[in-house]
Parts: C-alpha cells; sequence; structure tokens
C-alpha cells in the first residue's frame, strides 16, 4: 500500500476568499472588483468548470443588476430569514445558551491564528469562518469544511428553495468540502414580525436532516498546534 497521497487536495484559499466576499454585502466595492474574482477563480481551479460557471453567472447578476435592487434583494434573502441565516450557529444552537460559549470559543481560535474580526462582526458569520479557514493548508482547510457540511446543505436547501443565485456559493463550498451536496428541505417559518414577539429557543440544528433526528451537530473546533497555524499578522 502506498504511503503516498496520490490525491492531494488542490489549493483552495483564493477561491475560498473570493466565495466569502460573494456572500457579503453586495454594494459598489464588491461589484468594483467582480471581474477580478471571477478570473481568480479560473485560475485557481480549485472549483469544477461547471461550478465556477454558476458563479459567473450570480456574478453577472450582481455586477449588472441595479445597485439598490441588488442590496435590497441581499437584505431580504439573508437578513430576513433563519433559513438562511449566515450566521453558522443560528443553524446549530439557534437562541439556546450554547451559543455564547461557542461564539467565544470560535473567536479565540481566530485570535491564536493571528485574525482579528471586522468591527461588529460575529465569528459564527460565514464569510469571516471562510477568511479564517482560508488561510490553513488545503487538507485542514477541506477537513474543517467538512465539518460544517451539513450547515451547508441546509442553507444550500433553502436558497435552492428560493430559487437564488446565491446557491451557487454554498453548492461551492460544498463541492471544496469534498462531500456530496444533499440540500436539506427548509422548514416552515413563522413570520418575521412573529418570530421578534416570541423568539423560539431551539433545541439543536433548525432544519432536521442537518444531523441525525432529535441530536443537535455541532461545530466542532479543533485547536491546532502552533506549528499548523499561520503566521501572526493575518487579517480577516
Amino acid at each position: 500500500m502506498s504511503m503516498f497521497n496520490l490525491n492531494p487536495v488542490r489549493p483552495m484559499s483564493r477561491s475560498l476568499r473570493v466565495l466569502a466576499a460573494l456572500l457579503g454585502y453586495p454594494g459598489p466595492e464588491l461589484r468594483s472588483h467582480l471581474l477580478e474574482m471571477s478570473r481568480l477563480l479560473q485560475e485557481e481551479r480549485a472549483l469544477s468548470f461547471s461550478r465556477r460557471q454558476e458563479l459567473d453567472g450570480l456574478m453577472s447578476r450582481l455586477g449588472q443588476g441595479d445597485l439598490l435592487q441588488v442590496e435590497a434583494d441581499y437584505v431580504e434573502l439573508f437578513d430576513r430569514g433563519r433559513s438562511t441565516s449566515l450566521h453558522l450557529f443560528e443553524h446549530v444552537h439557534g437562541d439556546s445558551r450554547d451559543r455564547g460559549p461557542a461564539m467565544i470559543d470560535l473567536g479565540q481560535t481566530y485570535e491564536t491564528a493571528g485574525l482579528v474580526l471586522a468591527e461588529g462582526e460575529l465569528p459564527d458569520y460565514l464569510p469571516a469562518v471562510l477568511e479564517f479557514v482560508s488561510t490553513q493548508p488545503p487538507a485542514q482547510a477541506r477537513a474543517f469544511l467538512g465539518e460544517m457540511s451539513h450547515i451547508f446543505n441546509a442553507i444550500f436547501g433553502a436558497l435552492q428553495h428560493q430559487q437564488s443565485a446565491y446557491a451557487s456559493v454554498l453548492g461551492a463550498l460544498i463541492e471544496l468540502s469534498g462531500e456530496k451536496a444533499e440540500p436539506v428541505a427548509p422548514a416552515a417559518e413563522a413570520p418575521i414580525d412573529e418570530t421578534w414577539a416570541e423568539p423560539v429557543v431551539f433545541d439543536g440544528c433548525l432544519s432536521k436532516g442537518q444531523a441525525r433526528p432529535g441530536q443537535p451537530q455541532p461545530i466542532h473546533i479543533t485547536r491546532r498546534s502552533a506549528s499548523d497555524l499561520p503566521s501572526p499578522g493575518a487579517s480577516a
């Protein structure tokens, strides 16, 4: 049996940073970098050709659509529903008391790696998570993404349900994780005004199918030794 890995994980750092940017607010600054972002994806080739085509379609919509409408659609999609939330612990812990310690633990992981969150940004915000993962060696990055693939599939399913082009970004993350895309059908959500009036305390995952039935599925943050971490001074 060969001791060598015949299928090494391709570098994915630049692709992860592009995906992180695509999940950010689609303001003028993002629109000004879309051509460069597409070029980076093509050069690194961490993603399949078909997936890169899907992402180019999303970038075309972001770049050519009316700016105010693009921004409004983004807010409606990601800020007004739990099933498409980009805060990962929303899908794992919901409003339970476990969310706070998980936030602290993840924040400390960033600090150990020499990364600093932008002001007001929460550690579980997916673009921030991807910025961190992009600093890891390819095999470790894939393993980290694999631990979150059940959440990616849940968000992927919710975006597909809404026929959103942003589903291509989650599909790309699942591809980079080495896992199979298995979109989870979103659970019915209460109107947002009702949700604000009577917050729901979740027990485990938001969507059945993210974990074994009736069991929560946490993200496991593994603290790495100093030799495994990137050099201090990197910033998300």
